[in-house]
C-alpha cells in the first residue's frame, strides 16, 4: 500500500508538472513579450529647423517603466505611412499637450490611428488606444465627431477622482490594489492641466458617446462635473483627463503629487495599457525596420527650464 501511495504521488506530481508546463507555454505563445507602442508627436508652436514636432520625454519614460517600447508616430505623414505603421506597432498614445484637435498635424494622425483601431478591433484584431489629457479630449471629439468641449478652471489641479460605481468592474481599475483605489478616492494624486472639459451633462445627452464610453470616473472644478476616466464599452480604447505620468517623470511645477502612492498610479496605469498591448501581435517585417522606428534614434534635449516638460525629443 504504501509503495502504491509513493507511485501515485509520484505519477500525479508528473501530471501536475506536465499540465503547469503547457499552461506556461500557452500564456506567452498568446502573449507579446515584446510590445511597442505609438506614442503621437505634435506641432511645435514656434517651429526650428529640425524642431517642427516634439515628444515629451515623460510619456517615453511612463510606457518604458511597464516594458514597453516606443516609436514616435510622426505628424503629416502620408496614409499609407500610417497605415504601415499601424500593422508593426501594439498599441498607440495620445499625449497631452495644446495641439488643436480640430486642425493640426496632431488632429489628422490621431484620426487615421482611432479610424484604423477601430476597423482592426471590429474584425478581431485587438489594438489599444490610450489618450491622456489631450488625447482624451481628441477621443471625444474624434467618436462624437463633434465639438463637445466646456471651459473648465482646471489648470495645474491635483485631485481625487470620483469613482462611478463602473468602475469597480472596469477593465482599466480591476486589477489595481484596494488601497491605491481609496487613496486615488481621497488624496490629490492626478494632475490636472488643461482648459477644456468634456462635462457630465454633454456626455450624457449624446448617445454618440454615451453609448461608446463607460464613464469611470468624474470631477469638478467648482461649478461643472467633468469625465475624468472613461473607457469604451466595447474597444479596447481609454482615456484620463488627467495625467497619469507625470506624477513620477515631471518636476517643473509644484502642483505634481510626487508621494509613493502617487508614483504607484503612474505605474499601474503604464502597466495596464502595455498588459493591452501584450494582447496584440502586430510585427515589423524586419528587424532593421524596427529598429529604425525606434525612439532610441533621437536624444531627448532638457527643456525643463523653459517649458513644462522636463525633457522633449524634437523632430
Amino acid at each position: 500500500m504504501q509503495q502504491c501511495g509513493c507511485a501515485t504521488k509520484v505519477m500525479l506530481t508528473t501530471l501536475a508538472l506536465i499540465y503547469l508546463t503547457c499552461v506556461q507555454f500557452y500564456t506567452s505563445a498568446e502573449r507579446n513579450d515584446r510590445p511597442i507602442i505609438g506614442v503621437l508627436a505634435q506641432d511645435v508652436f514656434r517651429p526650428k529647423p529640425h524642431q517642427t514636432a516634439y515628444l515629451a520625454a515623460s510619456y517615453v519614460k511612463y510606457l518604458e517603466a511597464a516594458g514597453a517600447r516606443v516609436v514616435p508616430i510622426m505628424i503629416n505623414r502620408p496614409l499609407e505611412e500610417y497605415e504601415k505603421l499601424f500593422n508593426s506597432i501594439n498599441g498607440v498614445l495620445f499625449p497631452g499637450g495644446s495641439a488643436s484637435i480640430f486642425s493640426s498635424g496632431y488632429q489628422r494622425a490621431a484620426k487615421v490611428f482611432y479610424n484604423l483601431a477601430i476597423e482592426a478591433n471590429d474584425r478581431g484584431d485587438y489594438f489599444p488606444v490610450w489618450g491622456t489629457c489631450l488625447g482624451f479630449e481628441q477621443l471625444a471629439v474624434l467618436t462624437s465627431n463633434k465639438s463637445v468641449l466646456v471651459r473648465t478652471n482646471t489648470t495645474g489641479l491635483p485631485l481625487p477622482l470620483n469613482f462611478t460605481d463602473e468602475a469597480k468592474t472596469s477593465r482599466i481599475f480591476k486589477n489595481f490594489p484596494a488601497e491605491l483605489m481609496a487613496s486615488l478616492s481621497t488624496e490629490p494624486l492626478t494632475v490636472n492641466v488643461h482648459k477644456w472639459s468634456l462635462s457630465v451633462e454633454t456626455l450624457n445627452k449624446l448617445d454618440t458617446l454615451k453609448k461608446f464610453y463607460r464613464v469611470l470616473s468624474t470631477n469638478t472644478d467648482g461649478s461643472i462635473e467633468f469625465v475624468s476616466t472613461f473607457e469604451a464599452y466595447d474597444y479596447p480604447i481609454y482615456g484620463t483627463q488627467w495625467h497619469p505620468e507625470k506624477n513620477a517623470f515631471e518636476w517643473t511645477k509644484s502642483y505634481i503629487p510626487h508621494t509613493p502612492t502617487a508614483v504607484h498610479v503612474t505605474f499601474y496605469t503604464a502597466e495596464f495599457l502595455v498588459s493591452e498591448a501584450r494582447k496584440n501581435s502586430h510585427r515589423f517585417n524586419s528587424l532593421d525596420e524596427e529598429r529604425a522606428a525606434m525612439i532610441y534614434n533621437y536624444s531627448p534635449v532638457y527643456t525643463g527650464n523653459s517649458s513644462v516638460f522636463e525633457q522633449k525629443y524634437y523632430f
